[in-house]
């Protein structure tokens, strides 16, 4: 057993002696226990006895399993405010069930998300675990926002397949891979990356060797949608234009500040008649003086795994492959019909 702690929360590990704050802060109270598998605790005594099956069906796991169970403690004022835990139910997929209680006072102010988020990291960093997973009462609909915001995605509704109350319902289904949260992690960590943007610069002709970049718009953003600004550049040859290339200024952004991490920092296309002569890259690197007025260090450049010149370009560049990705059903790319793209990180020098 062990103890975790975040900004504002100690997870440690759940003892008998923890019942009486159990029975008032949460067991006893009907609007919490509506959607659990259990009854409302009428005494202390009842709490007790709860907590004596509760545990003996953890220590009836099959031999090595992994779980822990934490009571969740405030910081502030040392408040018992629910409990957490985690059991291992696949050993060899190395899947565990994640479950969750919160007092009723201590609703609506993201203690479920942060203690879910540390278990979370715990179970992928320390235990070894490769899928997690939570369901909950479909009317429960506040803890499915909690398993969202702590990373999980919705993998379906099983209708009817329990009783609670003498009622069949339904219930909703979420889980995370170790995949998921790597990624989640490299999200936060581009997202943590410096930028300044104190407004658009004016860029001149950027010119290299026959080649050059022609600023045609400086597109200011959304902030209410979360839209970085960025430059959009004409690639031209000899007076002609043979494609087009934008650069956003900035990490985040978006759905739960991941578009640009699917959707990266540099796009480009260059005119069919025109490639396979190098011109993408050498209009990427010609971008290179925007990116370093703005202070960005790295900038992404992501592309269809099935698109191998794109994957060329990202080679010569010296971008390091980060890794292939399942596309979210948000991002435009999937409402297009692409499935699966590849993240390339490029280091700005």
């Amino acid at each position: 057993m062990v103890k975790l702690e975040t900004k504002r929360l100690i997870l440690r590990p759940f003892d008998i002696a923890d019942a009486e704050s159990m029975y008032r802060n949460w067991a006893s109270d009907p609007d919490v226990v509506r959607f659990m598998c259990y009854d409302v605790c009428d005494s202390l005594e009842s709490t007790q006895r709860h907590i004596y099956q509760w545990m003996e069906y953890f220590n009836n796991l099959p031999i090595g399993s992994s779980w822990c169970v934490f009571a969740i403690e405030l910081k502030s004022c040392g408040d018992l405010i629910g409990t957490i835990d985690f059991h291992e139910n696949n050993c060899e997929a190395h899947a565990a069930e994640i479950g969750y209680q919160l007092g009723k006072a201590w609703w609506g102010n993201g203690y479920a998300t942060e203690a879910l988020s540390a278990v979370i990291d715990y179970c992928f960093e320390e235990v070894g675990l490769n899928r997690l997973w939570a369901d909950h009462n479909a009317l429960n609909i506040a803890s499915g926002k909690v398993l969202i915001k702590a990373g999980m995605l919705c993998e379906g509704t099983s209708r009817q397949c329990y009783i609670r109350e003498g009622i069949l319902a339904d219930k909703v289904s979420y889980a995370i891979l170790k995949e998921d949260w790597d990624i989640k992690r490299e999200i936060a960590f581009y997202n943590s990356l410096p930028c300044v943007f104190n407004g658009f610069i004016d860029v001149p002709t950027l010119a290299g060797v026959g080649l050059y970049l022609v600023c045609l718009e400086k597109q200011s953003g959304n902030p209410e949608k979360k839209y970085v600004p960025g430059y959009m550049f004409a690639i031209c040859k000899e007076g002609e234009k043979i494609g087009n290339i934008s650069l956003r200024i900035g990490y985040g952004g978006g759905f739960y500040g991941s578009n640009l991490y699917y959707g990266g920092q540099i796009g480009y296309d260059v005119d069919e008649a025109y490639r396979g002569n190098g011109y993408a890259g050498q209009a990427c690197r010609l971008l290179l003086p925007v990116a370093r007025v703005h202070k960005m260090k790295k900038l992404l450049i992501t592309n269809d795994v099935n698109n191998i010149a794109s994957r060329r370009v990202c080679e010569k560049l010296g971008a390091r492959h980060v890794r292939e990705v399942k596309l979210p059903e948000w991002t435009d790319m999937y409402k297009s019909g692409q499935r699966n793209s590849n993240i390339y990180e490029w280091t700005v020098e």
